[in-house]
Order: C-alpha cells, then structure tokens, then sequence
C-alpha cells in the first residue's frame, strides 16, 4: 500500500510548537492508501473505537454546543485557526460538506487561538455554514492534545472517535468516510486498526514500535522489558507522559529519546535477561560450516509517515 500524505499544516511560532519527525510503524490512522493490485481506495476506522470526550461551548451565534445532541448524526470535529493557511484552504470543501449531508452530518469548527471578533467576522465573508465556537485548552487537553492545525476527528454515529487526521486533506477522503459511516455506497474497501497511541496517548502501551526507537536487536524477552519500561518510565522533559507517549507525542524530544536508548543499552547487556527460546516442538537447525558463519535475515524497515507539529503544553492522560 501506498499511503497518500497530508498536503500541508501548519503551527504558530508564537506558540513554540515543536516539529514532529517520524510516526511510527504502519501510520494506521493517518491512512488514505491504494491498493497496488487493483487501484482500490482504502479507508481505515479504529477497531474498538473510545467515545469523544464530551463538552459544553458556546458557539459564536450564542448558541450552547455538545456533543450529546448530535448522537446518530456522523460528526466531523475540525481545530482551526483563521490565521492558518490550511485551515482556511478547506473550509470551502467544509462547506460543501456540510451542505451535501446536511442532517446525517454534522461539522463543528472549534476556533484556537483567535478573537472573537475577528472570528464572526471571518465566518460572515467566508460563508461558513456549521456552528463555530472558541474552544478551551482543556477541551484541547481531552482530545490529546492538538499537535497541527487543521486537525479534525471523525465520530461516528454512536459519538466513538474513528479517525484522526493531521493537517490538509482531500475532501474526497473525509466524504468517503462520512459515507461509510453513514451506510451509503462508497468505492473503497473499509478495514480496521488498532489505536496504539495515535489518535489518544492513553493508548500508547499498546504500541509494540516507537518512533526513532530501534528495537531491532532485542530478542522478543529483552523487548518486551523494554517496551514495559517505556509504559511504566516517566519522561523528565516536562511533559508529564511516560517515556512511550513523549515518543510518539513529540518524536523529536531529545529527553526521551536519550532515556530509551539508555534503557535499551541496559537490557542488552542484562545477563538475567533470558535468550530467546526455540519455538516449541521445532528441531534445532543443523550448524553451519565454521567457513560460512549463518546470517539471519533482518525485518524489513518500517514505513514510516511525516509527523506533526506538537503543541509544548503539559496534556493530561485521557
């Protein structure tokens, strides 16, 4: 599969917000691929997937604004800002959107960063027609934390969290999800992940890779003990994660980062550490020749898919 990348994002200096390098592994909730057999699109949900996180705003209008009242709709949650070329380039496709599936879809922009004013304002020239409202940092801290902007949550019918996406997307990825979603005919085959982290932190201990963690030299038992120090360490960067969250929060922090690669040093060289046993009922392979020593293959590299940029602020676990 091919995965098809974002085409832009954007992230306020004044913020500090820090650059992102590699997600990890298989990037599964960052995917619109293609099927190299058969050109066929491929969309893909959360396996399992957690409820949003509820909250009470008031939109620009006046207007009281929650989740709870849009049960059995499909809802498209979009954090943006007017001062964010992206975000202003998909409000039209937004729109259109809005209009086409008006009444089984409901899109929210949830405005950071701006003044009121000058958000009433920018909704009035362009058009916008769903509700809009300032959004708090704590409704921020419930979704994990904003690491992009635009950054929109897909939910579905039942308001569980489905997607994630990062940055400028195509419309007709969001369009063949809302039809998925809301049982019509799309031209796509629907498969499934499982969050490891990627569209909430809580989920990281899931996560049997880290991005810029290399665990290929462990053996199944050293890994395991590593991947559970990760979960149990915390970062001392100041972001108040463990060491696995920091990682795939903000793949570039040098603290975590450091702190991994000490304690995959220390699990190396632990001989209490046990060798990886022989599979059970499997005959040992005959030596090799002394002359030609045996090479095992080594894993394939990971695909890995651009991060985004992360806000600095401390977030809270979900």
């Amino acid at each position: 599969m091919r995965l098809i990348p974002p085409t832009s994002r954007c992230s306020r200096p004044v913020l500090r917000w820090l650059i992102g390098s590699l997600l990890f592994f298989g990037a599964p909730a960052w995917c619109f691929a293609q099927q190299a057999e058969g050109n066929e699109p491929v969309i893909r949900f959360v396996r399992n997937p957690d409820p949003a996180p509820d909250f009470k705003l008031t939109a620009i209008d006046g207007k009281p604004l929650n989740l709870a009242a849009l049960q059995g709709k499909v809802v498209l949650l979009n954090f943006w800002a007017t001062w964010c070329g992206p975000c202003r380039a998909e409000i039209p496709d937004l729109v259109a959107l809005q209009e086409r599936y008006n009444g089984r879809l409901q899109i929210l922009g949830l405005n950071v960063d701006d003044e009121e004013a000058d958000i009433k304002q920018y909704v009035q020239e362009t058009g916008i027609n769903y509700p809009v409202a300032m959004t708090s940092n704590d409704v921020r801290i419930q979704f994990g934390g904003i690491p992009a902007l635009p950054t929109s949550f897909i939910l579905d019918t039942e308001g569980r969290v489905v997607q994630k996406h990062v940055g400028l997307w195509s419309p007709a990825v969001y369009e063949t999800e809302i039809r998925a979603l809301l049982g019509m005919p799309i031209v796509a085959r629907v498969e499934t992940f499982e969050d490891k982290g990627e569209v909430f932190l809580a989920h990281a201990d899931r996560a049997t890779e880290l991005p810029g963690v290399d665990l290929s030299k462990l053996t199944p038992e050293q890994k395991k003990a590593a991947l559970h120090r990760f979960n149990a360490d915390a970062c001392t960067c100041g972001c108040k994660f463990t060491l696995a969250q920091c990682r795939i929060w903000d793949s570039a922090c040098a603290v975590s980062k450091a702190a991994t690669e000490k304690i995959i040093a220390e699990v190396s060289a632990d001989p209490k550490t046990p060798p990886s046993p022989a599979a059970p009922n499997t005959p040992a392979a005959p030596p090799a020749p002394a002359e030609k020593p045996p090479f095992p293959a080594q894993p394939p590299a990971p695909v890995k898919a651009v991060a985004a940029p992360v806000p600095p602020q401390p977030l809270e676990q979900k």
